[in-house]
């Protein structure tokens, strides 16, 4: 499980980091001083469970985890504080934790495996849910092509020919044989009505599963999609990988 820390203190970071790397199944991911660097860290990891301060200089931890719950498939969050006035209003921002500094190494154990056991328990219900709630999600799409807006007018890419959809902010960014083109519709939107041709490999990309030709690791230990007919690698996050390997396998 991947995890990032974010406290404005670095001897605090420090420490969680050397009690968190201790801890047989957990990584540290990345680090983060303050609000918007989380937000960036985030969309670059992907991580499994947020280790969040409350108070910090600009937005503060709560305004922060409110952001973070906005999410598509939001990471874990669990609180590491000094002040325990703010615990109610914690619980109000969906955390599965509330740790007083200095942290235990027992409590943070124990918490932990409580964000992983909700993780995977919350996932699986989120996959049950779209299957029962979304009709689009239970049937193919009728739609062949994807329509994009262009300076030429709307043009309509063939939905064979795209390879990756991926999502940076308020965009989403469709790949296809031919080049690219930025879309109105979300990558949520676009997950459910292409189920079992696509498949999320990242909080901000999906992939087109019969262009897969292999899962390649980079020196820096990440996994990457390479895809028929492009020179670009779609980074896995962690999270994503084992899921992935068991759905080629099953091909």
């Amino acid at each position: 499980m991947d995890v990032l820390i974010v406290d404005d203190e670095a001897l605090a970071r420090q420490r969680l980091v050397r009690m968190v790397e201790k801890i047989e199944g957990f990584c540290v991911a990345a680090e983060a001083d303050g609000a918007d660097e989380a937000m960036v860290a985030i969309a670059a990891h992907d991580p499994d469970i947020v280790l969040l301060d409350i108070q910090m200089p600009g937005r503060d931890g709560l305004s922060l985890a409110r952001d973070i719950a906005a999410l598509e498939d939001p990471p874990a969050i669990i609180f590491c504080t000094a002040y325990d006035q703010y615990a109610l209003d914690a619980f109000g921002t969906n955390a599965v934790g509330y740790l007083l500094k200095p942290v235990k190494a027992e409590q943070l154990l124990q918490v932990l495996e409580k964000a992983t056991k909700l993780n995977k328990i919350q996932r699986s219900a989120a996959q049950q849910n779209s299957a029962q709630q979304n009709p689009v999600a239970k049937k193919e799409s009728q739609r062949t092509h994807i329509s994009a807006k262009t300076r030429r007018g709307v043009e309509l890419i063939p939905l064979d020919d795209v390879r990756y959809f991926l999502a940076d902010h308020k965009y989403v960014t469709v790949y296809h044989r031919n080049g690219e083109h930025l879309l109105d519709e979300t990558l949520k939107e676009l997950e459910e009505e292409f189920n079992g041709r696509f498949v999320r490999i990242h909080r901000n990309s999906l992939v087109a599963i019969k262009h897969i030709e292999a899962l390649e690791r980079t020196p820096q230990g990440q996994y990457q999609v390479r895809l028929a007919d492009t020179e670009m690698r779609p980074v896995i996050s962690r999270r994503h990988v084992s899921d992935l390997k068991e759905l080629l396998k099953a091909i």
